[in-house]
Protein backbone atom coordinates (compact mmCIF):
# COMPACT_ATOMS: atom_id res chain seq x y z
CA UNK A 1 0.00 0.00 0.00
CA UNK A 2 1.35 3.33 -0.98
CA UNK A 3 1.76 6.61 0.96
CA UNK A 4 -1.16 8.60 -0.56
CA UNK A 5 -3.34 5.66 0.30
CA UNK A 6 -2.22 5.58 3.83
CA UNK A 7 -4.22 8.97 3.92
CA UNK A 8 -7.68 7.17 3.33
CA UNK A 9 -10.51 9.21 2.89
CA UNK A 10 -9.49 12.21 4.40
CA UNK A 11 -6.71 12.88 2.09
CA UNK A 12 -9.14 12.26 -0.40
CA UNK A 13 -11.26 14.96 0.95
CA UNK A 14 -8.22 17.37 0.88
CA UNK A 15 -7.95 16.49 -2.52
CA UNK A 16 -11.69 17.29 -3.82
CA UNK A 17 -12.13 20.41 -1.65
CA UNK A 18 -10.12 22.86 -4.02
CA UNK A 19 -11.50 20.95 -7.09
CA UNK A 20 -15.26 21.94 -5.79
CA UNK A 21 -14.35 25.09 -4.68
CA UNK A 22 -12.80 26.14 -7.97
CA UNK A 23 -16.53 24.81 -9.46
CA UNK A 24 -17.98 27.72 -7.17
CA UNK A 25 -15.79 30.14 -8.24
CA UNK A 26 -16.70 29.87 -11.43
CA UNK A 27 -20.38 30.20 -11.11
CA UNK A 28 -19.49 33.08 -8.12
CA UNK A 29 -17.62 35.03 -11.11
CA UNK A 30 -20.43 34.06 -13.50
CA UNK A 31 -22.58 35.44 -11.03
CA UNK A 32 -20.62 38.69 -9.72
CA UNK A 33 -20.34 39.35 -13.80
CA UNK A 34 -24.11 39.04 -14.94
CA UNK A 35 -24.85 41.48 -11.40
CA UNK A 36 -22.66 43.99 -12.83
CA UNK A 37 -23.51 43.38 -16.22
CA UNK A 38 -26.90 44.07 -15.94
CA UNK A 39 -26.98 46.92 -13.22
CA UNK A 40 -24.07 48.89 -15.28
CA UNK A 41 -25.26 48.21 -18.90
CA UNK A 42 -29.19 47.39 -18.20
CA UNK A 43 -29.75 49.48 -15.51
CA UNK A 44 -31.10 47.04 -13.81
CA UNK A 45 -31.76 47.90 -9.60
CA UNK A 46 -30.21 46.24 -6.76
CA UNK A 47 -33.80 44.70 -6.51
CA UNK A 48 -33.55 43.11 -9.19
CA UNK A 49 -30.58 41.33 -8.71
CA UNK A 50 -30.77 40.22 -4.76
CA UNK A 51 -31.31 37.00 -5.92
CA UNK A 52 -28.19 36.65 -7.93
CA UNK A 53 -26.36 38.77 -4.52
CA UNK A 54 -27.74 36.40 -2.14
CA UNK A 55 -26.48 33.21 -3.96
CA UNK A 56 -22.57 34.89 -4.48
CA UNK A 57 -22.58 35.20 -0.32
CA UNK A 58 -24.09 31.59 -0.02
CA UNK A 59 -21.39 30.71 -2.40
CA UNK A 60 -18.95 32.52 -0.52
CA UNK A 61 -19.40 30.98 2.70
CA UNK A 62 -19.59 27.52 0.75
CA UNK A 63 -15.81 27.94 -0.18
CA UNK A 64 -15.01 29.44 3.25
CA UNK A 65 -16.29 25.93 4.96
CA UNK A 66 -14.57 23.80 2.00
CA UNK A 67 -11.04 25.39 2.40
CA UNK A 68 -11.19 24.72 6.28
CA UNK A 69 -12.55 21.26 5.42
CA UNK A 70 -9.94 20.60 2.83
CA UNK A 71 -6.95 21.76 5.25
CA UNK A 72 -8.86 19.68 8.58
CA UNK A 73 -8.91 17.04 6.20
CA UNK A 74 -5.84 17.35 4.34
CA UNK A 75 -3.77 17.81 8.23
CA UNK A 76 -5.48 14.53 9.73
CA UNK A 77 -4.38 12.39 6.42
CA UNK A 78 -0.80 13.25 6.39
CA UNK A 79 -1.20 12.40 10.55
CA UNK A 80 -2.25 8.98 9.47
CA UNK A 81 0.53 8.40 6.84
CA UNK A 82 3.10 9.90 9.29
CA UNK A 83 1.95 7.77 12.29
CA UNK A 84 1.78 4.42 9.75
CA UNK A 85 5.52 5.73 8.65
CA UNK A 86 6.71 5.92 11.67
CA UNK A 87 5.42 2.80 12.95
CA UNK A 88 7.07 0.86 10.06
CA UNK A 89 10.24 2.68 10.41
CA UNK A 90 10.44 2.05 13.91
CA UNK A 91 9.78 -1.65 13.36
CA UNK A 92 12.55 -1.66 10.48
CA UNK A 93 14.88 0.07 12.87
CA UNK A 94 14.42 -2.47 15.56
CA UNK A 95 14.99 -6.00 13.35
CA UNK A 96 18.07 -4.40 11.09
CA UNK A 97 21.23 -6.19 11.49
CA UNK A 98 24.19 -5.13 9.86
CA UNK A 99 27.96 -6.79 9.83
CA UNK A 100 28.50 -5.98 13.45
CA UNK A 101 24.90 -5.27 14.46
CA UNK A 102 26.02 -1.51 13.33
CA UNK A 103 22.95 0.43 13.74
CA UNK A 104 22.67 4.63 12.72
CA UNK A 105 23.35 6.72 15.14
CA UNK A 106 20.85 7.52 17.68
CA UNK A 107 21.01 11.40 16.58
CA UNK A 108 20.16 10.20 12.79
CA UNK A 109 17.52 7.63 14.03
CA UNK A 110 15.51 10.57 15.61
CA UNK A 111 16.07 13.02 13.06
CA UNK A 112 14.51 10.35 10.39
CA UNK A 113 11.75 9.63 12.76
CA UNK A 114 10.87 13.00 13.86
CA UNK A 115 12.09 16.00 11.52
CA UNK A 116 12.24 13.80 8.09
CA UNK A 117 8.76 12.39 8.94
CA UNK A 118 7.29 15.52 9.88
CA UNK A 119 8.55 16.72 6.40
CA UNK A 120 6.52 14.86 4.31
CA UNK A 121 3.00 16.58 6.36
CA UNK A 122 3.11 19.84 4.16
CA UNK A 123 3.72 17.69 0.70
CA UNK A 124 0.50 15.32 1.66
CA UNK A 125 -1.81 17.85 3.45
CA UNK A 126 -1.02 21.10 1.29
CA UNK A 127 1.38 20.27 -1.83
CA UNK A 128 -0.36 16.96 -3.24
CA UNK A 129 -4.22 19.11 -3.14
CA UNK A 130 -2.47 21.81 -4.66
CA UNK A 131 -0.72 20.16 -7.62
CA UNK A 132 -3.86 18.17 -8.21
CA UNK A 133 -6.29 21.74 -8.60
CA UNK A 134 -3.25 22.85 -10.64
CA UNK A 135 -3.30 20.53 -12.88
CA UNK A 136 -7.14 20.68 -13.49
CA UNK A 137 -8.46 23.82 -12.27
CA UNK A 138 -6.38 26.49 -15.01
CA UNK A 139 -7.53 23.71 -17.94
CA UNK A 140 -10.99 23.71 -16.62
CA UNK A 141 -11.13 27.73 -16.40
CA UNK A 142 -10.12 28.23 -19.96
CA UNK A 143 -12.55 25.55 -21.28
CA UNK A 144 -15.34 27.10 -19.50
CA UNK A 145 -13.66 30.96 -20.78
CA UNK A 146 -13.51 28.89 -24.76
CA UNK A 147 -17.68 29.93 -25.38
CA UNK A 148 -17.40 33.59 -24.29
CA UNK A 149 -14.13 34.60 -25.64
CA UNK A 150 -11.55 32.39 -26.91
CA UNK A 151 -8.63 34.68 -27.37
CA UNK A 152 -8.55 34.88 -23.81
CA UNK A 153 -8.70 31.86 -23.37
CA UNK A 154 -5.87 30.60 -25.72
CA UNK A 155 -4.11 33.48 -23.59
CA UNK A 156 -5.00 31.18 -20.45
CA UNK A 157 -3.73 28.09 -22.09
CA UNK A 158 -0.16 29.46 -22.93
CA UNK A 159 0.44 31.48 -20.72
CA UNK A 160 -0.69 28.93 -17.45
CA UNK A 161 1.74 26.15 -18.87
CA UNK A 162 4.87 28.44 -18.39
CA UNK A 163 4.85 28.61 -15.07
CA UNK A 164 5.09 24.84 -14.38
CA UNK A 165 7.85 25.05 -16.69
CA UNK A 166 10.27 27.31 -15.60
CA UNK A 167 9.33 26.63 -11.65
CA UNK A 168 10.25 23.32 -12.47
CA UNK A 169 13.73 24.45 -14.21
CA UNK A 170 13.90 26.18 -10.82
CA UNK A 171 12.95 22.80 -8.74
CA UNK A 172 15.34 21.38 -10.07
CA UNK A 173 18.45 23.03 -8.05
CA UNK A 174 15.71 23.54 -5.49
CA UNK A 175 15.47 19.81 -5.34
CA UNK A 176 19.62 19.48 -5.08
CA UNK A 177 19.94 22.53 -2.44
CA UNK A 178 17.07 20.89 -0.22
CA UNK A 179 19.10 17.15 -0.33
CA UNK A 180 22.17 18.84 1.00
CA UNK A 181 20.30 20.71 3.30
CA UNK A 182 18.42 17.31 4.55
CA UNK A 183 21.40 15.53 4.75
CA UNK A 184 23.49 18.30 6.48
CA UNK A 185 20.42 18.15 9.03
CA UNK A 186 20.86 14.15 9.19
CA UNK A 187 24.67 14.68 9.83
CA UNK A 188 23.95 17.70 12.81
CA UNK A 189 21.64 15.61 14.44
CA UNK A 190 23.68 12.26 15.06
CA UNK A 191 26.46 14.27 15.71
CA UNK A 192 24.92 16.19 18.23
CA UNK A 193 23.26 13.29 19.95
CA UNK A 194 26.74 11.34 19.53
CA UNK A 195 28.64 13.80 21.25
CA UNK A 196 26.48 14.35 23.85
CA UNK A 197 26.14 11.23 24.97
CA UNK A 198 29.63 10.82 25.11
CA UNK A 199 30.71 14.00 26.88
CA UNK A 200 32.71 12.32 29.78
CA UNK A 201 35.13 10.59 27.41
CA UNK A 202 35.26 14.26 25.57
CA UNK A 203 35.93 15.81 28.79
CA UNK A 204 38.56 13.64 29.53
CA UNK A 205 40.28 13.48 26.56
CA UNK A 206 40.17 17.31 26.74
CA UNK A 207 37.99 17.22 23.38
CA UNK A 208 35.35 19.37 24.11
CA UNK A 209 36.24 22.72 22.70
CA UNK A 210 36.64 20.42 19.54
CA UNK A 211 33.45 19.57 20.25
CA UNK A 212 31.79 22.63 20.63
CA UNK A 213 33.55 23.92 17.21
CA UNK A 214 32.94 20.89 15.08
CA UNK A 215 29.05 21.05 16.15
CA UNK A 216 29.20 25.27 15.36
CA UNK A 217 30.95 24.40 11.87
CA UNK A 218 28.11 21.62 11.56
CA UNK A 219 25.87 24.66 12.52
CA UNK A 220 27.14 27.15 10.38
CA UNK A 221 26.88 24.54 7.53
CA UNK A 222 23.32 23.40 7.47
CA UNK A 223 22.45 27.75 7.83
CA UNK A 224 24.33 28.09 4.86
CA UNK A 225 22.23 24.96 2.73
CA UNK A 226 18.98 26.19 4.38
CA UNK A 227 19.63 29.82 2.94
CA UNK A 228 20.27 28.48 -0.45
CA UNK A 229 17.03 26.66 -0.43
CA UNK A 230 15.40 29.74 0.54
CA UNK A 231 16.78 31.53 -2.40
CA UNK A 232 15.49 29.57 -5.11
CA UNK A 233 12.10 29.18 -3.16
CA UNK A 234 12.18 33.07 -3.71
CA UNK A 235 13.41 32.45 -6.97
CA UNK A 236 10.36 30.43 -7.83
CA UNK A 237 8.20 32.53 -6.75
CA UNK A 238 9.10 35.55 -8.78
CA UNK A 239 8.32 33.37 -11.74
CA UNK A 240 5.42 32.67 -10.87
CA UNK A 241 4.35 36.48 -10.00
CA UNK A 242 5.92 37.21 -13.63
CA UNK A 243 3.87 35.03 -15.92
CA UNK A 244 0.80 35.60 -13.64
CA UNK A 245 1.12 39.26 -13.65
CA UNK A 246 1.87 38.72 -17.39
CA UNK A 247 -1.22 36.67 -17.80
CA UNK A 248 -3.47 39.41 -16.75
CA UNK A 249 -1.98 42.52 -17.85
CA UNK A 250 -2.89 40.68 -21.44
CA UNK A 251 -6.56 40.01 -20.51
CA UNK A 252 -7.16 43.31 -19.44
CA UNK A 253 -5.05 45.00 -22.18
CA UNK A 254 -7.10 42.73 -24.71
CA UNK A 255 -10.94 43.39 -23.42
CA UNK A 256 -9.84 47.45 -22.98
CA UNK A 257 -9.01 47.38 -26.41
CA UNK A 258 -11.70 45.73 -27.65
CA UNK A 259 -13.85 47.75 -25.80
CA UNK A 260 -12.30 50.91 -27.21
CA UNK A 261 -12.71 49.12 -30.73
CA UNK A 262 -9.01 49.29 -31.61
CA UNK A 263 -9.42 45.25 -31.91
CA UNK A 264 -11.90 43.77 -34.57
CA UNK A 265 -11.28 39.71 -32.85
CA UNK A 266 -14.53 39.92 -31.01
CA UNK A 267 -17.00 42.93 -31.64
CA UNK A 268 -19.31 41.46 -29.69
CA UNK A 269 -18.27 41.61 -26.26
CA UNK A 270 -20.46 42.73 -23.68
CA UNK A 271 -19.83 43.75 -20.73
CA UNK A 272 -20.67 40.93 -18.53
CA UNK A 273 -18.59 38.86 -20.70
CA UNK A 274 -16.06 40.94 -20.64
CA UNK A 275 -15.98 40.87 -16.66
CA UNK A 276 -16.82 37.48 -16.51
CA UNK A 277 -12.77 36.76 -18.38
CA UNK A 278 -11.60 39.91 -15.95
CA UNK A 279 -12.90 38.10 -12.72
CA UNK A 280 -11.06 35.19 -13.69
CA UNK A 281 -7.83 35.83 -15.13
CA UNK A 282 -6.51 35.96 -11.89
CA UNK A 283 -8.10 33.17 -10.13
CA UNK A 284 -6.81 30.94 -13.66
CA UNK A 285 -3.25 31.47 -11.57
CA UNK A 286 -4.44 31.41 -8.28
CA UNK A 287 -4.21 27.36 -8.39
CA UNK A 288 -0.89 27.42 -9.33
CA UNK A 289 0.22 30.06 -7.07
CA UNK A 290 -1.40 27.70 -4.39
CA UNK A 291 1.19 24.98 -6.09
CA UNK A 292 4.35 27.68 -5.70
CA UNK A 293 3.49 28.77 -2.35
CA UNK A 294 3.68 25.03 -1.11
CA UNK A 295 6.37 23.61 -4.45
CA UNK A 296 9.10 23.74 -1.79
CA UNK A 297 7.05 20.93 0.56
CA UNK A 298 7.83 18.60 -2.64
CA UNK A 299 11.38 18.94 -2.67
CA UNK A 300 11.52 18.96 1.66
CA UNK A 301 9.79 15.64 1.09
CA UNK A 302 11.57 13.74 -1.42
CA UNK A 303 14.56 14.28 0.46
CA UNK A 304 13.26 12.98 3.61
CA UNK A 305 11.97 10.11 2.36
CA UNK A 306 15.59 9.69 0.77
CA UNK A 307 17.06 9.90 4.20
CA UNK A 308 15.04 7.67 5.21
CA UNK A 309 16.09 5.27 2.70
CA UNK A 310 19.68 5.92 3.47
CA UNK A 311 18.69 5.65 6.87
CA UNK A 312 16.94 1.96 6.47
CA UNK A 313 19.50 0.61 3.33
CA UNK A 314 23.11 1.87 4.48
CA UNK A 315 23.10 3.56 7.63
CA UNK A 316 27.26 3.72 7.29
CA UNK A 317 26.94 7.27 5.34
CA UNK A 318 25.53 8.68 8.84
CA UNK A 319 28.95 8.12 10.62
CA UNK A 320 30.24 11.11 12.74
CA UNK A 321 33.49 13.37 11.91
CA UNK A 322 36.00 12.20 13.02
CA UNK A 323 37.24 14.56 16.10
CA UNK A 324 41.01 15.28 16.60
CA UNK A 325 41.66 15.03 20.55
CA UNK A 326 45.11 17.18 21.80
CA UNK A 327 48.80 15.42 22.31
CA UNK A 328 50.16 14.65 25.50
CA UNK A 329 53.35 14.75 26.07
CA UNK A 330 55.45 12.46 28.84
CA UNK A 331 55.27 13.11 32.32
CA UNK A 332 55.99 12.38 35.60
CA UNK A 333 54.40 10.08 38.10
CA UNK A 334 51.80 11.97 40.39
CA UNK A 335 51.43 13.00 43.73
CA UNK A 336 48.30 12.32 44.75
CA UNK A 337 46.66 13.68 47.82
CA UNK A 338 42.65 14.03 49.18
CA UNK A 339 41.59 15.72 52.72
CA UNK A 340 37.99 15.80 53.60
CA UNK A 341 36.35 14.73 50.33
CA UNK A 342 32.72 15.33 50.84
CA UNK A 343 30.66 14.07 47.79
CA UNK A 344 26.86 14.65 47.87
CA UNK A 345 23.67 14.24 45.74
CA UNK A 346 21.65 16.50 44.51
CA UNK A 347 18.96 15.91 47.11
CA UNK A 348 21.34 15.97 49.77
CA UNK A 349 22.77 12.22 50.46
CA UNK A 350 26.24 12.21 51.25
CA UNK A 351 28.18 9.33 49.37
CA UNK A 352 31.78 10.63 50.07
CA UNK A 353 32.21 11.49 53.53
CA UNK A 354 35.27 13.21 54.66
CA UNK A 355 37.14 10.67 52.48
CA UNK A 356 40.96 11.08 53.00
CA UNK A 357 43.94 9.73 50.97
CA UNK A 358 47.44 9.67 50.34
CA UNK A 359 49.23 8.24 47.34
CA UNK A 360 52.77 8.23 46.86
CA UNK A 361 54.11 8.89 43.21
CA UNK A 362 54.37 6.20 40.70
CA UNK A 363 52.87 3.76 43.99
CA UNK A 364 49.70 1.75 42.67
CA UNK A 365 46.52 1.43 44.53
CA UNK A 366 43.71 -0.67 44.63
CA UNK A 367 40.48 0.67 45.59
CA UNK A 368 37.69 -2.11 46.36
CA UNK A 369 34.25 -1.84 47.35
CA UNK A 370 30.49 -2.94 46.65
CA UNK A 371 29.00 -1.56 43.77
CA UNK A 372 27.04 1.79 44.49
CA UNK A 373 29.33 2.34 47.75
CA UNK A 374 31.18 5.51 45.57
CA UNK A 375 34.24 4.20 44.12
CA UNK A 376 33.06 5.48 40.75
CA UNK A 377 32.25 9.23 42.26
CA UNK A 378 35.98 9.27 44.04
CA UNK A 379 37.31 8.98 40.61
CA UNK A 380 35.32 11.30 38.84
CA UNK A 381 35.63 13.56 42.06
CA UNK A 382 39.89 13.10 41.12
CA UNK A 383 39.14 13.47 37.55
CA UNK A 384 37.10 17.28 38.40
CA UNK A 385 33.94 15.96 36.89
CA UNK A 386 31.40 15.96 39.54
CA UNK A 387 31.72 19.03 42.27
CA UNK A 388 32.89 17.98 46.23
CA UNK A 389 34.24 19.36 48.85
CA UNK A 390 37.42 19.15 50.88
CA UNK A 391 41.01 19.34 49.00
CA UNK A 392 42.25 17.45 46.52
CA UNK A 393 45.84 17.86 45.14
CA UNK A 394 47.85 16.79 42.53
CA UNK A 395 51.57 17.00 42.89
CA UNK A 396 51.06 19.50 45.72
CA UNK A 397 48.89 21.63 43.33
CA UNK A 398 45.46 22.48 43.92
CA UNK A 399 42.59 20.66 41.51
CA UNK A 400 40.92 23.87 41.07
CA UNK A 401 44.50 25.64 40.08
CA UNK A 402 45.07 23.42 37.15
CA UNK A 403 44.07 24.49 33.37
CA UNK A 404 41.72 22.34 31.84
CA UNK A 405 44.22 20.91 28.80
CA UNK A 406 46.76 20.37 31.47
CA UNK A 407 44.72 17.91 33.93
CA UNK A 408 43.73 16.02 30.98
CA UNK A 409 47.16 15.46 29.83
CA UNK A 410 48.89 14.76 33.26
CA UNK A 411 45.67 12.50 34.41
CA UNK A 412 44.31 9.64 32.22
CA UNK A 413 40.68 8.15 33.48
CA UNK A 414 39.10 5.18 31.57
CA UNK A 415 35.34 4.52 32.77
CA UNK A 416 33.74 1.13 33.31
CA UNK A 417 32.29 1.70 30.63
CA UNK A 418 33.97 3.42 27.97
CA UNK A 419 32.06 5.52 25.27
CA UNK A 420 32.39 4.09 21.83
CA UNK A 421 31.45 6.61 18.54
CA UNK A 422 30.20 5.70 15.41
CA UNK A 423 33.29 4.98 13.31
CA UNK A 424 35.78 2.72 13.11
CA UNK A 425 37.88 1.17 15.59
CA UNK A 426 41.17 2.35 14.16
CA UNK A 427 38.94 5.97 14.91
CA UNK A 428 37.84 5.04 18.00
CA UNK A 429 41.53 3.71 19.86
CA UNK A 430 42.92 7.13 17.75
CA UNK A 431 40.69 9.22 19.68
CA UNK A 432 43.01 9.71 21.89
CA UNK A 433 46.08 11.24 20.43
CA UNK A 434 45.40 13.02 16.70
CA UNK A 435 49.31 12.70 15.58
CA UNK A 436 49.10 8.64 16.39
CA UNK A 437 50.14 6.84 13.46
CA UNK A 438 48.41 4.12 12.13
CA UNK A 439 51.21 1.70 13.53
CA UNK A 440 50.90 3.59 16.99
CA UNK A 441 47.23 2.42 16.98
CA UNK A 442 47.69 -1.05 16.20
CA UNK A 443 50.42 -1.49 18.87
CA UNK A 444 48.22 -0.10 21.19
CA UNK A 445 45.18 -2.31 20.24
CA UNK A 446 47.96 -5.23 20.27
CA UNK A 447 48.25 -4.01 23.86
CA UNK A 448 44.82 -4.15 24.52
CA UNK A 449 44.40 -7.37 23.05
CA UNK A 450 42.01 -5.52 20.67
CA UNK A 451 43.47 -7.47 17.80
CA UNK A 452 42.78 -10.29 19.11
CA UNK A 453 38.99 -10.29 18.21
CA UNK A 454 39.22 -7.30 15.57
CA UNK A 455 41.49 -10.12 13.42
CA UNK A 456 38.24 -12.20 13.06
CA UNK A 457 36.26 -9.22 11.40
CA UNK A 458 36.54 -8.91 7.83
CA UNK A 459 37.79 -4.62 8.02
CA UNK A 460 39.73 -5.49 10.79
CA UNK A 461 40.77 -2.57 13.18
CA UNK A 462 38.50 -0.39 10.28
CA UNK A 463 35.36 -2.72 11.15
CA UNK A 464 32.85 -0.14 11.56
CA UNK A 465 30.84 -0.19 14.68
CA UNK A 466 27.32 1.64 16.15
CA UNK A 467 27.04 4.20 18.48
CA UNK A 468 27.62 3.17 21.64
CA UNK A 469 29.54 0.38 21.01
CA UNK A 470 26.78 -1.20 19.63
CA UNK A 471 27.65 -4.59 17.97
CA UNK A 472 30.39 -5.11 20.02
CA UNK A 473 30.56 -6.92 23.44
CA UNK A 474 31.33 -5.57 27.26
CA UNK A 475 34.87 -6.82 27.23
CA UNK A 476 35.44 -5.99 23.65
CA UNK A 477 34.52 -2.51 24.85
CA UNK A 478 36.65 -2.13 27.20
CA UNK A 479 39.62 -3.26 25.18
CA UNK A 480 39.40 -0.78 22.90
CA UNK A 481 38.74 1.84 26.10
CA UNK A 482 42.21 0.55 27.37
CA UNK A 483 43.49 0.79 24.70
CA UNK A 484 42.51 4.88 24.32
CA UNK A 485 45.06 4.84 27.62
CA UNK A 486 48.12 3.52 25.38
CA UNK A 487 48.15 6.69 23.57
CA UNK A 488 48.28 8.79 26.14
CA UNK A 489 51.07 9.50 28.46
CA UNK A 490 49.75 10.66 31.84
CA UNK A 491 51.29 10.65 35.25
CA UNK A 492 47.98 9.63 37.41
CA UNK A 493 46.12 6.73 35.92
CA UNK A 494 42.68 5.74 37.35
CA UNK A 495 40.79 2.83 35.84
CA UNK A 496 37.16 1.53 36.90
CA UNK A 497 36.69 -2.03 36.68
CA UNK A 498 39.10 -2.52 33.61
CA UNK A 499 38.79 -6.20 33.54
CA UNK A 500 35.17 -6.73 34.55
CA UNK A 501 33.63 -8.55 31.22
CA UNK A 502 36.90 -10.40 30.59
CA UNK A 503 37.67 -13.99 30.85
CA UNK A 504 40.47 -14.87 33.39
CA UNK A 505 43.40 -15.57 31.10
CA UNK A 506 42.85 -12.36 28.91
CA UNK A 507 42.31 -10.44 32.40
CA UNK A 508 45.88 -12.06 33.30
CA UNK A 509 47.42 -10.80 30.22
CA UNK A 510 45.66 -7.63 29.99
CA UNK A 511 46.69 -6.83 33.76
CA UNK A 512 50.18 -7.66 32.43
CA UNK A 513 50.11 -4.64 29.61
CA UNK A 514 48.42 -2.02 32.11
CA UNK A 515 51.13 -2.71 35.03
CA UNK A 516 53.87 -2.58 32.41
CA UNK A 517 52.62 0.79 31.07
CA UNK A 518 52.00 2.07 34.68
CA UNK A 519 55.37 1.64 35.27
CA UNK A 520 57.07 5.16 36.69
CA UNK A 521 53.24 6.47 36.68
CA UNK A 522 50.84 6.57 39.97
CA UNK A 523 48.02 3.94 39.26
CA UNK A 524 44.45 3.64 41.27
CA UNK A 525 42.54 0.59 40.27
CA UNK A 526 38.83 0.65 41.01
CA UNK A 527 37.78 -3.11 41.26
CA UNK A 528 35.58 -5.82 42.80
CA UNK A 529 38.61 -8.58 41.99
CA UNK A 530 40.62 -9.79 44.58
CA UNK A 531 42.91 -10.78 41.67
CA UNK A 532 43.25 -7.55 40.28
CA UNK A 533 43.64 -5.86 43.55
CA UNK A 534 46.47 -8.47 44.44
CA UNK A 535 48.58 -7.05 41.79
CA UNK A 536 48.98 -3.53 43.57
CA UNK A 537 50.86 -1.86 45.81
CA UNK A 538 47.98 -1.16 48.30
CA UNK A 539 44.43 -1.93 48.57
CA UNK A 540 42.03 -0.30 50.50
CA UNK A 541 38.35 -0.42 50.79
CA UNK A 542 35.84 1.80 50.74
CA UNK A 543 33.09 1.89 53.18
CA UNK A 544 30.88 4.60 54.65
CA UNK A 545 31.76 7.28 52.47
CA UNK A 546 36.09 6.83 53.54
CA UNK A 547 38.99 4.71 52.84
CA UNK A 548 39.67 1.98 55.26
CA UNK A 549 43.15 0.09 54.97
CA UNK A 550 43.03 -4.02 54.37
CA UNK A 551 44.55 -6.51 56.84
CA UNK A 552 47.90 -8.36 56.02
CA UNK A 553 49.35 -5.52 53.26
CA UNK A 554 52.51 -3.42 52.90
CA UNK A 555 50.28 0.01 51.79
CA UNK A 556 52.72 3.02 50.34
CA UNK A 557 49.09 4.37 49.77
CA UNK A 558 47.97 5.21 53.47
CA UNK A 559 44.49 6.31 54.77
CA UNK A 560 44.39 9.13 57.14
CA UNK A 561 44.88 8.53 60.78
CA UNK A 562 40.97 8.91 61.21
CA UNK A 563 39.65 6.25 58.49
CA UNK A 564 41.60 3.79 60.78
CA UNK A 565 39.49 3.99 63.73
Amino acid sequence: MGLRALGGHALTLAIAAPLVSGVLLVIYAWLLAQTLGRTIEGGESLWAVLSLVATMAAIIIARAVLGMIGEQAGTMGAEAIKKSLRDRLFSHLLAQRHALGLKPASGAVAAALIDQVDGLENFFARYLPAMIAAAILPVAFAVVLFPIDWVVALLFLFTAPLIPVFMALAGWGAQAATDRQANALSRLSAHFADRLRGLLTLKLFGREADAINDVHAASEALRRRTNAVLRIAFLSSAILEFFAALGVAGVALYVGLTYLGFLGINPGLTLSAGLFALIMAPEVYAPLRQLAAHYHDRATARSALAEIENLVADPDNLRSADMTPPATASKPAARLAIEGLTVKTATGATILDGLDLDLAPGKTLAIMGPSGIGKSTLARAIARLTPFEGTITLDDRPLSEWPEPELRGALALIAQKPRIFTGTIAENIGFADPLADRASITSAADRALATQFTASLPDGLDTLVGEGGYGLSGGQIQRIGLARLFLTAPALIILDEPTAHLDPETEAQLLDQVFAFAEGRTLIILTHSATVAARADAVLRMAGGKLLPTPHRARPATAKREDRA
